[in-house]
């Protein structure tokens, strides 16, 4: 096979497996806070259906969206690229369960999440 054709399969693999792991972690955040797809997707302000498709990894999650599901979940975006189970149990272990929540609601959860977690970036940076 001809070097630029076996680097394009190589390249194509490793976007496939990206999205499928941030499929996976989406998912799994999203089910550890006990959220609905709807609740997420209205959060996001793009259909149910759409949102759908990021968690199976049929399509692509935008970083805007990658950026309001990481203060969602307060986390970093670059968690979502997280293999290691051990890293993602630790996420979710610290997971924000409550039941019925409105998209304001969330949009008030994510913005208190966003504040803690800058926050303690913040003591890192100045700690060093």
């Amino acid at each position: 096979m001809p070097r630029q054709i076996k680097n394009n399969v190589t390249q194509r693999l490793s976007i496939m497996n990206e999205r499928l792991t941030i499929a996976k972690n989406i998912k799994l955040m999203r089910e550890a806070s006990n959220y609905t797809q709807e609740n997420v997707a209205s959060f996001l302000g793009i259909k149910r259906s759409t949102y759908s498709n990021y968690e199976t990894g049929e399509r692509e999650l935008p970083l805007s969206c990658m950026e309001k599901l990481a203060d969602l979940y307060g986390c970093d975006a670059y968690l979502m690229y997280e293999e290691n189970p051990n890293v993602i149990e630790s996420m979710l272990a610290t997971a924000f369960r409550v039941d019925n929540l409105s998209s304001s609601d969330m949009e008030q959860i994510a913005a208190f999440k966003r504040v803690v977690k800058n926050s303690l970036m913040m003591d890192t940076m100045l700690s060093k």
